[in-house]
């Protein structure tokens, strides 16, 4: 193949602030047909019968949460929230680490990929990815905002993602926990990746860096989708995997913003992406017809997904993960939105697939409730779906995301409640899961209900509605919706044993107060006031 990368747009920036400037193999901003032709002929990927790209990930079909650490720096050292999630490391691990990294990519080809994260112009991060595999330039292209040439040519990095995908650390020498690091630094500007090809890591290892920066500035930084109708009226959805965040999105009647991370300005919401990540699991034609669609398109990247004998994905097959994904430009959707902005949400949703089948499938919140909820982000995990869970277990994430969110959960929370104060937002916590009795008892709420209450509530019609106040959790609930049956509003009605109903929801609400005893010391009075009643 002829190396024609120095046709290409590039940045004054060159990779001498890595130390890599001197390799004589390095692909600036290619485009998506010859990162193709890269990842083929290197062995990194297979076509589709309908010429999508096919790359399997290795033994890592998924995140590394306990190979990931920010790095201990004085000028940020109070402001993290240290923990499991938000692990600490040394300036001097990184150091010995990226020396390391700098010598083995020295010897190899490299691909360039220099984009934007962030819509929002005033807001946005000049991103570099530099990688050893074709691959992450494809996903770089698919996933961040793609500036044009007269951008591409002025463009400074703010921060730069650094990986190796097949260098491998020596856990007894390096200070890692295992061969994969993901490496955090906020003075240095650069992420360092290594020991997973896995492309998630690239992407979320920015938001995390969105995350930071944002909140600083006063813009909330959110870890959900988002659209707005034909008015204008923009929604948000919170909701941890498997909760509906993508799908209820996803309504072919609204414009799509964004499907994982946005942030809220003076100005009103926008896109951190300029594309999307869909789990295929189980993916058809009939239930998501327009991620479907994207599967077809030449660009589009799978991940570890099976192909049959004529190379067609088996969207069923989770032989190699359940955790099978699909990166495509989100102008693959029809209906998405060409800024990626939206105006200041009249609605913000909470969803919570709850497979104890006790909370309501709709319900009003304060905005004490709302604190609450966000910094609690509750689902429950089913049967079956994880080796050794037989009945369900409730799943505690803060604010809906908190693998990505560097400050501590009450930073955001009090943040979503000013935004939500001052534009008069309403909040709804809405119940995907389980009603008539927990899973395997009961059954899951029917998503044409789902989709006709959401509708109600983004489109007013539930404020003329009579509500009761949940006596455990304090939420209001309406008691008549358009087209669902009363009964199904309150889901004490739906229990063969209302007494039962009532032991269950104690205990749920007894797991919510246990897991906020991590945020009590640092939660105010009024996010205190809103635990459900044990």
């Amino acid at each position: 193949m002829k190396a024609d990368y120095d046709v290409h747009p590039r940045s004054k920036v060159g990779l001498d602030y890595l130390g890599l400037d001197k390799n004589d193999e390095v692909y600036w901003n290619l485009n998506p047909s010859e990162l193709y032709e890269h990842a083929i002929l290197h062995g990194e990927a297979i076509l589709t019968a309908d010429h999508a790209l096919l790359v399997h990930t290795g033994k890592f079909t998924g995140r590394s949460p306990k190979d990931r650490f920010i790095i201990e720096q004085p000028s940020i050292q109070n402001e993290i929230d240290w923990g499991e999630v938000n692990q600490p490391a040394s300036e001097e691990v990184f150091n010995n680490l990226f020396t390391k990294v700098q010598k083995y990519l020295r010897d190899r080809r490299l691909f360039v990929k220099d984009a934007f994260c962030g819509a929002d112009t005033k807001n946005r991060l000049n991103v570099r990815v530099v990688s050893e595999v074709a691959y992450h330039a494809l996903f770089t292209h698919n996933m961040f905002i793609r500036p044009n040439e007269e951008e591409l040519a002025d463009i400074e990095p703010d921060f730069t993602v650094v990986a190796a995908p097949f260098f491998e650390a020596d856990p007894k020498v390096d200070g890692t926990k295992s061969s994969t690091f993901i490496l955090c630094n906020f003075e240095r500007k650069i992420i360092l990746i290594g020991g997973t090809l896995y492309s998630g890591e690239v992407k979320k290892g920015i938001f995390s860096v969105m995350n930071y920066l944002l909140p600083r500035k006063g813009i909330m930084a959110m870890h959900c989708s988002a659209n707005h109708d034909k008015y204008g009226k923009s929604a948000v959805f919170f909701g941890l995997s498997g909760t509906g965040k993508t799908t209820l999105s996803a309504d072919p009647s609204k414009t799509l913003i964004g499907d994982d991370e946005h942030g809220w300005s003076d100005e009103g919401i926008f896109n951190f992406e300029g594309g999307c990540y869909a789990k295929t699991i189980n993916l058809s034609e009939k239930s998501e017809p327009m991620i479907f669609a994207t599967t077809k398109m030449p660009g589009t990247i799978l991940e570890n997904v099976i192909l049959d004998n004529n190379r067609e994905p088996d969207f069923t097959d989770v032989s190699l993960t359940q955790n099978t994904r699909c990166s495509y430009p989100i102008d693959f959707i029809p209906n998405a939105s060409e800024t990626g902005m939206g105006n200041h949400p009249e609605n913000i949703i909470f969803l919570t697939a709850d497979a104890f089948g006790v909370l309501p499938p709709i319900s009003r919140l304060t905005p004490e409730q709302a604190m609450y909820h966000f910094i609690s982000g509750y689902t429950a995990k089913v049967a079956g779906t994880e080796r050794g869970v037989t009945e369900p277990q409730a799943t505690f994430s803060a604010c809906f995301g908190s693998p990505f969110m560097p400050l501590h959960p009450t930073v955001y929370a009090e943040l979503l409640a000013e935004k939500i104060k001052k534009h008069k937002a309403k909040v709804w916590m809405v119940n995907t899961g389980w009603t008539g009795g927990e899973f395997g008892t009961g059954e899951r709420i029917k998503l044409r209900y789902t989709r006709k209450m959401l509708s109600e509530a983004i489109a007013g019609k539930l404020d003329k509605v009579e509500y009761v106040k949940d006596p455990i959790f304090g939420f209001q609930v309406p008691i008549q919706v358009t087209d669902v049956p009363s009964k199904v509003l309150i889901p004490r009605y739906t229990w063969d044993d209302a007494m039962e109903y009532d032991k269950k929801a104690r205990e749920l609400a007894q797991m919510f107060v246990n897991n906020f005893k991590q945020f009590e010391s640092q939660a105010s009075k009024e996010i205190l006031s809103a635990a459900p009643r044990v």
